[in-house]
């Protein structure tokens, strides 16, 4: 008698573990791909604020135009984020003039859209930098 009754407790159990994972897999898989999603944006973030700086430190010399900064900006920036790239510069004509270079670069040339299924979409949204410098 003893031993039927241990049998049916370990049948009655037996559907916890997988009743389990089928609720808490798909939030895991939502973390893990909001993870990679966002690792990939910090990372493209620090790469537009580091080729602004690298083209307003090319505006800030002397005899700097617009193509120069443009040129030296898709250098250092990487091929796919500068699809759809914007970038503005104002260039001072004086020494001691604010010279200001700022880049937006979409999202979506960033990452992939993984986080859709939740309501969260990356298209219309920017990767933003500007830097001011003064003119030397």
């Amino acid at each position: 008698m003893r031993v039927q009754r241990r049998q049916d407790k370990t049948r009655r159990r037996g559907g916890f573990f997988s009743m389990e994972l089928a609720l808490t897999l798909p939030i895991l898989g939502v973390v893990l791909f909001a993870l990679f999603e966002f690792s990939l944006l910090f990372f493209a973030r620090g790469e537009v604020v580091e080729a602004c700086r690298v083209g307003a430190r090319r505006a800030s010399l002397p005899g700097a135009t617009e193509e120069d900064v443009d040129e030296e900006i898709r250098r250092v920036l990487n091929p796919r984020l500068q699809q759809n790239m914007q970038v503005d510069v104002e260039l001072g004509r004086h020494s001691g003039d604010v010279v200001t270079v700022a880049i937006s670069v979409p999202m979506g040339a960033a990452s992939p859209d993984l986080l859709w299924p939740i309501g969260y979409r990356l298209g219309g949204r920017q990767l933003f930098a500007a830097t001011r410098l003064v003119r030397e």
